[in-house]
């Protein structure tokens, strides 16, 4: 089960730290780059600490070894301390993933994503970019997928905003049009 509320509280502190130390970014890509650690299941790093058959202190110095590796400052190496003291080193990719999203939100940064029945060019994408940024007033980084089922068209989403242009979409708004006038 993910913890996502407790996974955002860790993450606000960490942020509201960050904000006063300046390094909000650094500590999101820190914690990224632990999450990555977690992801990687041949390396153990998730077992390692937060298996609790192994002592808290060798847990500890496992931890200290992976903030040692990201180059993590005091702040940051005493946060994920904290972690293992308190049995949360399980949730890190999640308060990654919070901390991450609220780094977005105060740099005014919007991730959204492209749709498109063939791939788009680059002059396309900056065009769609531009537009979606004045849309939402926020910087946006948008993602690219490619769905021939669309048939033709775009597909953009970003946050609680969605375009549909696609052709697939205006042949079944027509088809309803029809059934409707039978």
């Amino acid at each position: 089960m993910r913890q996502t509320i407790l996974a955002r509280r860790y993450a606000k502190a960490l942020f509201s730290l960050g904000k006063e130390q300046g390094r909000t970014e650094e500590y999101s890509e820190q914690l990224k780059a632990i999450a990555g650690l977690y992801a990687d299941e041949a390396a153990g790093v998730c077992d390692a600490v937060t298996n609790p058959l192994y002592p808290v202190d060798v847990r500890e110095k496992v931890m200290a070894k992976i903030a040692e590796s990201v180059q993590a400052d005091t702040i940051m190496a005493n946060f994920l301390k904290l972690l293992i003291a308190k049995k949360r080193a399980d949730i890190i990719p999640d308060i990654a993933e919070a901390m991450q999203a609220m780094v977005d939100k105060d740099q005014n940064i919007s991730h959204g994503t492209i749709v498109s029945a063939i791939e788009l060019n680059g002059d396309l994408m900056t065009k769609i970019q531009a537009t979606l940024e004045k849309l939402t007033g926020n910087r946006v980084i948008l993602e690219t997928q490619v769905d021939p089922s669309i048939i033709g068209g775009i597909i953009a989403k970003v946050g609680d905003l969605v375009l549909d242009g696609s052709i697939k979409t205006q042949l079944n708004g027509l088809k309803e049009s029809i059934k409707g006038r039978e």
